[in-house]
């Protein structure tokens, strides 16, 4: 480019592509996925050439009503409001950056983000399903029956609060038997934050049955796919496992009970805690996350805060 020529405007593709290069990198594998196929159904919808500074409203509304008929995704199927809350996120974060971003002439990416101030849709009352003691209960008295990886799975998810993602993905250098410690890589977390966490009893006793099965030593996989000594299991049979563990149990289909539901029992189970504690044994990054998507009271807890302050009423009297 000739010095004191105007920059080519920047199109949807190059800031994309740039991003892609220095931010994505740097966040939790899961996150890379995501983003690189966010990005290309972006690049779908509204064209590899569209200049990213003339995205509007009406851009914004209509990815909103494509993506709700499954107009936009790959796959065709509707999406859920909070799915596409999560790709307009991004969309946001990404023309916020090129806004803070500046070129190898000091030029910022982008003037401003035309897409600042719009809201997303937003489910109005989520499902939660927190996993009840009763069903984690009936699972595991079925769990060596479905397999022994499943039930070491099932165990560390109930007693570390961790997501299946990273709990899958263990190996053996990440475990500490005699410290009783288990390291969360960063990679395999969701916020990108490596931590290291005690254990339970039970949670010793199941990574020890898993060493019986399993005798590896450094990097080699905790719970290794069936086919692959050197691969950790997938993501699928975690799932297929659960729900032929939900047969077993005599359990009826539920939506949204699944691994995610033991997290949301961990938070819960513990809510006693300081939240700073909590955040740091289930790798949580805030503490609002907590409260707004994890913790729910049972009845039980609730009837028990009921009586403890009616207690205190009566007895001042």
């Amino acid at each position: 480019m000739a010095a004191g020529a105007e920059p080519e405007p920047l199109t949807l593709k190059t800031l994309f592509e740039i991003y892609g290069e220095e931010v994505t990198p740097t966040k939790a594998k899961g996150s890379r996925k995501y983003d690189r196929a966010t990005m290309r159904m972006f690049l779908r919808f509204f064209g590899r050439h569209r200049k990213a500074a003339t995205l509007s409203q009406r851009d914004w509304d209509r990815f909103i009503r494509a993506r709700r008929t499954g107009g936009a995704g790959r796959s065709g199927k509707p999406a859920a409001d909070r799915t596409i809350q999560q790709d307009l996120k991004l969309l946001l974060a990404i023309l916020n950056w090129a806004a803070r971003s500046r070129d190898e002439e000091g030029r910022l990416l982008l003037e401003s983000n035309p897409l600042r101030g719009l809201k997303a849709p937003s489910e109005k009352n989520p499902t939660r399903v927190v996993l009840t003691q009763a069903e984690y209960e009936a699972l595991l008295r079925v769990a060596g029956e479905v397999e022994w990886r499943f039930r070491v799975a099932l165990v560390l998810a109930h007693e570390t609060g961790h997501r299946i993602g990273a709990i899958r993905q263990l190996r053996w250098s990440d475990i500490d038997l005699d410290s009783r410690t288990i390291r969360w890589r960063g990679e395999h977390e969701k916020t990108g934050y490596e931590h290291r966490t005690p254990i339970t009893a039970m949670a010793q006793a199941v990574l020890v049955e898993a060493r019986r099965h399993n005798p590896g030593i450094g990097d080699a996989p905790v719970m290794p796919a069936p086919k692959d000594p050197f691969a950790c299991m997938s993501r699928s049979l975690a799932r297929d496992w659960w729900k032929r563990a939900e047969r077993r149990a005599g359990l009826d289909p539920k939506w949204g009970r699944g691994w995610h539901s033991l997290r949301r029992k961990f938070a819960s189970d513990l809510m006693d805690l300081p939240l700073k504690v909590l955040c740091e044994l289930g790798g949580w990054k805030t503490a609002q996350t907590v409260l707004k998507c994890y913790q729910r009271p049972d009845e039980d807890r609730l009837r028990k805060a009921l009586e403890a302050y009616r207690g205190v009423g009566s007895a001042s009297q």
